[in-house]
């Protein structure tokens, strides 16, 4: 890795923002939800689901910037790739992150769909079900890319969600294209299973060519490969990547290199009140300290450190100085 750039993560994904709300388990049913998934809605089902949503949490979002904000958190230098429209949401969006710490572009759509946004439900056993408006996000391309910012930065983080639309594929390729070119490296969070089924050969064609730092959890990555057991999935992954990071929940989490498999334990949580973004501060600080030099294993332990504060509170974000909670511990 060089030893010299602007940043050490920049982001890629949907700009989204987020609106919470705790939900029994009967909500879910009666709307046809699927617990745990993520689906994409469309403008009447997203009023509708809105509308019937009770007491709203409101914040800017989506699985990249919920990761680049925690990199920030632990005092890392971050930077965002997204589309937002020129309306109240994209500008609320746009502050939010920046009042983070994260670098992030003031451009805005002047036409199209508006700022897209993710409504999540929580229910009382702290899973999530998302429902997604992409909107304006949707709609990223090529001609969205700041490749001198990717060229500028250690790793570029791309986020599977994105991975919908043609368009979106082609940004990723040229990021990641551009990113190996300045010989930096390129990191993939596979998202969601759903995700995952709708594009598991263009996510095996990006982990064996395209990514160096691989993110998943035990079911994406028993998904991209076709198998059953973990461990098999394992050890596709030890030959297709040069560094994979695979999370089990109350089992903590795996590192996977060519030459070992390294196990993190899961820090301890005294309240799982939403699993929101548990992932995604998982790659922040995997990411944070990948960047610093760390070894492997405090790698791990400082994502599994972000991952333990983001579920004990409602909310994809912490809340709290990543930085100061690690020194505390």
């Amino acid at each position: 890795m060089p030893t010299t750039a602007t940043y050490d993560v920049v982001g890629i994904g949907n700009a989204l923002v987020d609106v919470l709300s705790s939900e029994p388990d009967d909500f879910l049913a009666g709307h046809g939800l699927v617990k745990g998934s993520m689906t994409l809605i469309d403008t009447d089902t997203a009023e509708a689901l809105y509308g019937a949503m009770g007491a709203k949490t409101e914040m800017s979002g989506g699985s990249a910037a919920n990761t680049l904000s925690g990199v920030a958190s632990f005092g890392g230098r971050a930077a965002y790739i997204g589309r937002v429209r020129d309306d109240d949401l994209g500008s609320s969006f746009g502050h939010d992150l920046r009042s983070l710490g994260v670098h992030f572009s003031d451009r805005q759509a002047t036409d199209g769909d508006p700022t897209g946004r993710c409504m999540i439900v929580v229910t009382p056993d702290a899973q999530r079900t998302m429902n997604t408006y992409l909107g304006a996000s949707a709609a990223l391309g090529t001609d969205d890319l700041d490749l001198d910012l990717v060229a500028d930065a250690h790793i570029t983080f791309l986020e599977g969600y994105l991975f919908d639309r043609p368009e979106a594929k082609e940004a990723f390729r040229v990021a990641a294209d551009a990113a190996h070119a300045a010989g930096r490296q390129v990191a993939l969070t596979l998202s969601d299973s759903f995700c995952v089924d709708r594009h598991r050969d263009d996510f095996l064609d990006l982990v064996a060519g395209g990514v160096d730092i691989l993110f998943a959890n035990a079911d994406e990555i028993t998904r991209l490969y076709g198998v059953t057991e973990f461990d098999e999935a394992v050890a596709a992954v030890r030959a297709d990547c040069h560094l994979a990071c695979i999370t089990r929940s109350e089992e903590g989490s795996v590192v996977v290199t060519a030459d070992e498999v390294i196990s993190v334990a899961a820090e301890p949580v005294t309240d799982l009140v939403d699993t929101t973004g548990a992932g995604d501060l998982y790659a922040a600080g995997f990411l944070y300290g990948y960047t610093q030099g760390r070894p492997l294993a405090e790698c791990g332990r400082l994502g599994s450190v972000a991952a333990a504060a983001v579920i004990g509170h409602l909310g994809p974000r912490p809340g709290l100085s990543l930085a100061q909670l690690v020194h505390r511990a």
